[in-house]
């Protein structure tokens, strides 16, 4: 599977917290902004560096930078808005799109309703945000939406993962590496992940 498992402390610890029934929206939204933080530094573990010369205080040295500019964050809305803050600590000059999906209830299917999107070139690193990933569907459609834009570098960021979503990502879009906090058990017959946390949207935004 082309699967990352960012297995931390912290992580661990954060999204035991996050699980629970009785942690509210304020905290769920903070610990999902510093998971996300924690992910994201293995995540661009691998990002191309440019050496240049730079002057200390004492001497000329060697260093190192990215172009930030050519990073693109697009979380799925809505339960991606609670990302995007964690990743934009780390890279706070990155271009930031938003791809609207829903699946519908009954088909498990995705509905996208909205695609707003920075322009794409061959050298955009593009990091698409979705914390729950369960059937898998939603994440493959915002994919697909960012391919037929010219996205080609295309990294995937969870929360929490299913084995079930994995492998679907896997067999629509292989090329596609998946970062999670967590491989979790199974789905149920509803689509939601065991043992999951409910629905990361809901929690947030407590509109359930």
């Amino acid at each position: 599977m082309n699967i990352k498992i960012v297995d931390h402390p912290l992580i661990k610890h954060k999204l035991t917290i996050m699980r629970r029934v009785d942690t509210g929206p304020k905290e769920f939204r903070e610990l999902l902004k510093e998971i996300t933080l924690l992910i994201g530094y293995e995540a661009t573990r691998h990002i191309k560096l440019f050496e240049t010369e730079i002057e200390t205080p004492l001497e000329k040295t060697k260093g190192y930078f990215f172009n930030d500019k050519d990073v693109v964050i697009v979380p799925i809305l809505r339960a991606g808005l609670g990302m995007s803050d964690g990743i934009l600590q780390l890279l706070p000059n990155a271009s930031v799109g938003h791809i609207g999906i829903y699946r519908d209830p009954e088909s498990l299917q995705p509905v996208e309703y909205y695609a707003k999107l920075p322009k794409l070139n061959d050298s955009s690193l593009i990091f698409v945000l979705d914390p729950m990933l369960a059937t898998g569907v939603s994440s493959a459609k915002a994919i697909e939406i960012l391919k037929e834009n010219n996205g080609k570098n295309i990294i995937l960021v969870t929360l929490i993962s299913s084995p079930e979503g994995v492998e679907f990502i896997n067999k629509q879009h292989p090329e596609v590496i998946i970062y999670t906090a967590s491989l979790d058990r199974k789905l149920n017959k509803k689509g939601y992940i065991l043992p999951g946390l409910g629905d990361a949207g809901d929690r947030l935004f407590r509109t359930k």
